[in-house]
């Protein structure tokens, strides 16, 4: 596997998926609040192991993907944050890295995903910094209706600039375009 960076925020540490993470995931996308604005059909085991295999997988054929997140004080998987390659039917490639946050429902409203992704994005900012391209720009995919990862996106530097159907579901389309220092 390609070198996964461990980052660390004041309350965080994401860090590289592992096996012994797959029960918390696949507990966290078998929970209803969490698949709410991703279609609303719960994930069953087989849907999260392919999941946690994407997430490594990216990692190694992309040089970037999805850090398990996990508080400071305790190294127990809270939920996943990163970036993707979505090859999507029907949604045109975005031509840059996904952004995407997913929380277990006791995480959730404490500021950890825009800790996380704030997290993320400072990695993919020095990216861009030493001359990796893909990252001058991220984009995210929002369910209109999901006002907490709105609030998310727009607190780390997101902006709406249109939208795309993807399963049956108008999502909103978020980009970041990073400013050079």
């Amino acid at each position: 596997m390609s070198q996964l960076p461990i980052l660390t925020s004041e309350r965080l540490v994401l860090r590289r998926p592992r096996l012994d993470d797959f029960e918390r995931l696949a507990m966290m996308w078998a929970h209803p609040v969490v698949v709410t604005h991703f279609g609303g059909k719960p994930f069953n085991r087989e849907d999260s192991w392919n999941r946690l295999l994407r997430y490594v997988g990216h990692w190694e054929l992309m040089g970037y993907g999805i850090w398990t997140v996990t508080r400071a004080d305790a190294d127990v998987h809270i939920g996943d944050v990163g970036f993707l390659h979505g090859e999507r039917t029907g949604v045109p490639p975005f031509g840059c890295p996904e952004a995407a946050w997913s929380f277990h429902p006791e995480a959730q409203g404490q500021g950890y995903a825009s800790e996380a992704v704030a997290c993320a994005l400072a990695w993919a900012d020095a990216q861009a910094a030493s001359g990796d391209a893909r990252f001058a720009r991220t984009v995210a995919m929002i369910h209109p209706a999901n006002a907490a990862s709105i609030a998310v996106a727009r607190r780390c530097g997101f902006g709406i600039f249109g939208e795309s159907v993807y399963k049956d579901q108008t999502l909103g389309l978020w980009e970041r375009v990073r400013t050079p220092s």
